[in-house]
């Protein structure tokens, strides 16, 4: 059980004063209803067990899905009280157009992007070089 392996990670975690906590839920599916139930327990879990802790909770968000993005922003943002995305494979031909209507539509920031493979390629999220880069074709 997933949710189970958080409750031990941050049991963990406080009894070892530890100052960050990284919980990767990859490989979830929006349309997959048991799988959206188990990441919002996950983030029941860390709301109850770590409840004065700063929770971070991001969407990596694929930039060449388009408008199935927003969807999916949308169930993800629903289940795990989403704090931001992560904007990936903007190294492509891909411009990121889902990331104005994931901020305008859901009011969830865009937090870093992701242009490459390597850790250099990921990156802070500039709003003013994206719009540039969307503009200049």
């Amino acid at each position: 059980d997933p949710a189970a392996v958080v409750f031990d990670a941050i049991t963990a975690a406080q009894a070892r004063n530890a100052e960050l906590l990284l919980v990767d839920t990859a490989g979830r599916l929006q349309n997959k209803k048991n799988l959206m139930e188990e990441l919002a327990k996950i983030r029941r879990i860390v709301d109850k067990k770590a409840s004065d802790a700063q929770v971070e909770s991001l969407l990596v968000l694929d930039a060449t899905l388009g408008q199935n993005g927003l969807r999916q922003a949308q169930v993800f943002s629903e289940a795990a009280k989403l704090s931001g995305v992560v904007l990936t494979k903007l190294d492509g031909s891909s411009k990121g157009g889902v990331a104005l209507a994931v901020v305008q539509q859901l009011g969830l920031p865009i937090r870093f992007i992701g242009a490459g493979e390597g850790i250099e390629d990921l990156r802070p999220f500039s709003s003013y070089e994206f719009v540039e880069a969307l503009l200049s074709g």
